[in-house]
């Protein structure tokens, strides 16, 4: 189960609390009664590189060697 960061908009008693995602959110501080709110941190997934697209995770395809050389004339 997911654990929640609360913190108190009155005394700024901050707190954590293990919850289901399916509980309610918890709306009153246990040292005072104030109001709470969820903080939330950084996500913690890192995307690094180019992006991400359908191909990024295939073999790239050879190409055929171009006769990009000049002419003589």
């Amino acid at each position: 189960m997911p654990t929640y960061t609360y913190a108190c908009s009155a005394c700024q008693h901050r707190f954590d609390e293990v919850q289901s995602i399916h509980d309610d959110a918890l709306v009153a501080c246990p040292e005072c009664g104030g109001a709470l709110r969820k903080v939330f941190g950084t996500v913690g997934v890192t995307f690094k590189g180019s992006g991400f697209y359908r191909t990024d995770s295939r073999e790239a395809k050879k190409s055929a060697p171009s006769n990009s050389g000049s002419s003589s004339s």
